[in-house]
């Protein structure tokens, strides 16, 4: 994959550095000359380009119309626009990824500018607070089509109300599939027969409704206070 990030600050960097270590072609605009000096610390310097980023002459340069993604990681919520628009538009880019600074900005981070997918910090705090918070202890591994589709991963605690229990019995949403149960070091491939044990470690495939029923039936219970005895 051939991906052009425009701005190399703390988060152009940091996102360079992690494709380069998966074996992704990159290449970095950057025109701040503190910013270029600390970038030719960090990555290899062919690929580091000085120039505005959204200058066409320089994006001409960086052959930007031969890219898989465009990140436009700028510390100016416009110009990361406008990179999109350019990207879209004129270099026929297939993905934008586009860096949301303000915000109070993030509605302006749709389809009119040609943002694929916009990163809202704010946002994505928010929400994996409350993810983390719904959904207990278990941990979501990966998200599939931006977000709609969760691959989950939860190891069994003692008490679980999924103990015992067939899964064709769990009443499980459609959208929610068991996808493997590794129990004692070994892949156990689910049939709808399978019972859950403590200790086995469940990985799923579901949007967010199903999650949140998954984890109320593989989640330890919660402990009876002297309150809720009285009760």
């Amino acid at each position: 994959m051939f991906v052009v990030i425009v701005g190399g600050g703390r988060v152009g960097a940091q996102l360079a550095t992690t494709l380069l270590e998966q074996g992704h072609r990159v290449r970095v605009v950057e025109h701040r000359k503190d910013v270029l000096s600390l970038l030719h610390r960090e990555l290899p310097t062919e690929i580091i380009y000085e120039g505005n980023g959204t200058d066409p002459f320089v994006l001409d340069r960086v052959e930007l119309d031969r890219a898989d993604v465009a990140a436009a990681c700028l510390t100016n919520d416009a110009d990361n626009l406008a990179l999109c628009y350019l990207a879209r538009t004129r270099y026929h880019v297939p993905k934008t990824i586009a860096r949301i600074n303000n915000p109070r900005n993030a509605w302006l981070f749709d389809e009119k500018f040609h943002v694929d997918v916009a990163l809202n910090q704010a946002e994505l705090m928010a929400s994996l607070i409350v993810e983390e918070m719904s959904l207990g202890d278990m941990m979501t591994l990966l998200k599939l089509q931006r977000g709609q589709f969760l691959l989950v991963e939860e190891i069994i605690p003692p008490g679980a109300k999924a103990i015992g229990i067939a899964i064709k019995d769990l009443n499980l949403p459609e959208s929610c599939v068991i996808a493997g149960i590794i129990r004692q070091g070994k892949m156990v491939v689910p049939r709808g027969v399978t019972t859950f044990q403590e200790g086995d470690e469940v990985l799923a495939v579901t949007d967010r409704e199903g999650a949140v029923k998954l984890a109320e039936l593989l989640n330890a219970p919660e402990p009876v206070t002297p309150a809720r005895r009285a009760e």
